[in-house]
């Protein structure tokens, strides 16, 4: 099989371990490559150890979440403002922050 050359942001997929990783580092100087596994691990190879895998070219992954973690209440945007589902809610009113009548100086 033919060895493919590590390109830095490039997705590859190894036909042993069906395991898909992205190439994050490629130093030409010291012959090492770095990648990191779908699931954030990071892993690094010496020129030799990637000609032994059997790999091929894919397109990156749809959920860019998965290395990073991020659970789906992650994706909300904590700018926005926070509206309660029931503004008559007693439980909104047991312990208002104004206190009538007190003045904090």
């Amino acid at each position: 099989m033919k060895m493919l050359t590590p390109l830095i942001g490039e997705w590859y997929k190894d036909n042993e371990s069906e395991a898909l990783f992205e190439v994050i580092d490629w130093d030409p100087a010291t012959l090492t490559i770095e990648l990191q596994y779908l699931d954030g691990e990071v892993a690094e190879y010496d020129l030799d150890g990637w000609r032994e895998l059997r790999l091929q070219k894919v397109a990156a992954p749809e959920d860019w979440r998965s290395p990073f973690e991020l659970d789906d209440e992650d994706m909300l945007d904590p700018d926005l403002p926070y509206h309660p589902e029931e503004w008559s809610n007693p439980l909104n009113m047991v312990e208002p922050d104004t206190m009538y009548g007190v003045e904090d100086y």
